[in-house]
């Protein structure tokens, strides 16, 4: 490419090893939505026939004092023992997920979350810098620039999907548990319920979620110094 190396992008392809262990999470996550689903469908069959939803209508307990007429109990109870094994293979994975964590997680990490994460990057070692973390993360502003121009629009969603919606996730759990975190300092006055914007009013739906979108970049970012050596989690203002 006459010496331009940023004109193709080197794509790294997993590992068997690396693709093994991510296949346990994202089955668990497929049974989770499978449960949701068939959980769905009994709450609208109620709804639709002027009853109260109930939820977790297909546990035992509930399912036996469900106030519901005979007919609907008997179509009900067709999907019941599915949602309870599902349930079950659910449980099953969590604890097999959770047994392989990292000691010392930082507060509000989460044993669940951080091996999701970690699976998913698959080696932290080959990014460079904090720019190739962020920009993989689908985290980052687009731009479209020309000339003097400059024009910053939404978050490409670029990359993984899984990782990036495990960093949202994560970066609303710190904004309780790590509340000296220094992006969560940053954003504080935005991010909390019926916090002020920087111009003064209510800050909106749109501007929390910008706000989080920034906290969750910073936190791939700082997850990526921490597991490469680069900095300790209390050097970033993360407590154990």
């Amino acid at each position: 490419m006459q010496g331009n190396r940023d004109a193709l992008a080197v794509v790294r392809v997993p590992t068997e090893e690396e693709e093994r262990s991510r296949a346990i999470h994202r089955q668990r996550e497929q049974l989770v939505g499978a449960r949701k689903r068939l959980e769905a469908q009994g709450r609208s069959l109620m709804v639709n026939h002027g009853l109260e939803p109930v939820q977790n209508w297909w546990k035992p307990r509930t399912f036996a004092s469900l106030p519901v007429p005979q007919w609907m109990r008997e179509l009900l109870a067709n999907n019941q023992p599915i949602l309870l094994a599902l349930q079950e293979k659910i449980a099953a994975l969590t604890l097999q997920l959770q047994s392989v964590a990292a000691p010392n997680q930082p507060r509000g990490l989460g044993k669940m979350t951080s091996v999701v994460i970690d699976r998913e990057i698959g080696d932290w070692h080959r990014f460079n810098n904090r720019r190739q973390i962020a920009s993989y993360t689908g985290l980052c502003p687009g731009e479209y620039s020309s000339g003097n121009t400059r024009l910053q629009s939404c978050v490409t969603k670029h990359g993984n999907p899984r990782l990036r919606a495990a960093l949202v996730e994560l970066a609303w759990r710190l904004v309780r548990f790590q509340p000296h975190y220094k992006p969560i300092v940053k954003w504080r006055q935005i991010l909390a319920k019926g916090g002020a914007n920087r111009t003064g009013p209510i800050a909106t739906g749109a501007a929390r979620k910008k706000a989080i979108v920034a906290v969750a970049r910073q936190l791939a970012v700082d997850l990526w110094r921490i597991k490469t050596g680069r900095l300790t989690a209390e050097q970033l203002g993360l407590t154990i």
